[in-house]
């Protein structure tokens, strides 16, 4: 189809604007899930999925939908990464990571760690009776964490913020058309001789010592550009986890007032707040043959969009979806790690941290809540969280 009839067969897709994507878009995900669960968004130069059956469809078919394509905008900064391949390309980059960890590895491995952090950023915060928890809380837990795990000793974590920064800054002018910054090499460059450097140094618990030792045989190149990767994936989406996790508490006082009642509540709570607002909202993959996808014609090469934050609130899945409800008994069947060969292997140590944060701040800041006088809400294209949170509580005379 050509433009015209594009718009004329997707007139809600059509109507969609990048600035109403950033602000709310849940809004516009109902409409076209209800009229348009597959639609031509021409702000996106794509296909948007909004359906939670056909989302599942796409990122478990890789042979069909693969991320393995050279618009794939952070191949473009980092180089190829168990991100953007698929087959057997893709096991060979991911498994030396997702193995060390699984559930019971990460449990052993971090708990202890994430609970020393949290003590220390919350102890350090309770005194004031305000903060803002982006910054203050849920940023530099998400960075240390991932200093941590990837055993990257002697960084610290204002170094590994400023090289993450970096990729992000690249791969967002890259999205947009244009060329990535000098500064993003440099990191990159440093980022290798810090990779380079805890190889060498083979920490226990160090992800990246463990995976130069694979038998996948990743060499250097390969696992600096996955730990690029892992940065954005253990910086941005946990720290949007916890601050959302926080915002959809503190903004439901009957909700916070049952998890304050039955701490136990807390990992529910955790899933529901996943299921309203991933922090990642979106995943793309590429058509690699033409394809009926939900009635719409997807051509071969073309960008085909999958909505999280869509499909987390079908109403075929969820009953009033667009209610924040920690009892819910099915909202761990949301899709905010995504799901098929790229379901996010970082989701245990992500639950954790977000558990440990919110039970200690629940615990040490009595009367915690939103400051009513500077509101915030989540926001963003493909990355959603708060562009600040700031809370009070009723500190210590």
């Amino acid at each position: 189809m050509n433009a015209r009839d594009l718009a004329a067969r997707y007139p809600v897709g059509a109507s969609a604007t990048v600035a109403e994507i950033e602000d709310d878009p849940h809004p516009l995900l109902a409409r076209l899930r209800a009229g348009e669960p597959v639609s031509w968004l021409p702000a996106l130069d794509g296909w948007l999925v909004t359906s939670h059956a056909l989302a599942l469809r796409v990122m478990r078919e890789a042979p069909v939908f693969t991320v393995d394509d050279p618009r794939f905008s952070t191949a473009q900064v980092v180089g190829p990464s168990m991100l953007s391949l698929d087959g057997p390309d893709h096991t060979r980059h991911r498994d030396p990571f997702a193995r060390p960890l699984r559930p019971a590895r990460t449990r052993e491995r971090f708990t202890a760690f994430v609970e020393a952090e949290v003590d220390r950023l919350v102890g350090a915060l309770a005194p004031a009776g305000r903060a803002e928890l982006r910054g203050d809380l849920a940023g530099p837990l998400a960075v240390a964490v991932v200093a941590e795990a990837l055993g990257l000793d002697g960084v610290d974590a204002a170094t590994v913020r400023s090289w993450y920064g970096a990729f992000v800054e690249a791969v967002s002018a890259i999205t947009a058309g244009g060329t990535a910054p000098e500064r993003s090499s440099q990191a990159y460059a440093l980022l290798r001789d810090a990779v380079v450097e805890a190889i060498r140094a083979d920490s226990p618990g160090s992800l990246l010592a463990e995976a130069a030792r694979h038998p996948s045989g990743l060499d250097t190149a390969e696992v600096v550009a996955n730990t690029a990767v892992l940065m954005f994936g253990g910086i941005d989406t946990t720290e949007g986890m916890v601050a959302n996790l926080a915002f959809h508490l503190l903004g439901h006082p009957e909700q916070l007032r049952l998890v304050l009642e039955d701490p136990g509540l807390l990992p529910a709570a955790v899933e529901e707040s996943l299921r309203l607002e991933p922090s990642a909202s979106v995943v793309d993959r590429y058509a690699t043959r033409d394809v009926v996808l939900g009635g719409a014609s997807v051509q071969a090469g073309d960008l085909v969009r999958v909505s999280l934050a869509g499909a987390n609130r079908d109403p075929a899945v969820f009953a009033d979806p667009d209610r924040f409800d920690i009892r819910r008994a099915d909202a761990a069947e949301h899709l905010a790690f995504a799901h098929g060969p790229h379901f996010c292997f970082g989701a245990p140590l992500a639950r954790l941290e977000a558990r440990t944060a919110l039970a200690a701040l629940l615990d040490r800041l009595p009367g915690l809540r939103l400051d009513p006088s500077r509101p915030s809400a989540p926001h963003g294209l493909v990355f959603r969280k708060p562009p600040h949170l700031h809370v009070r509580w009723d500190a210590p005379a």
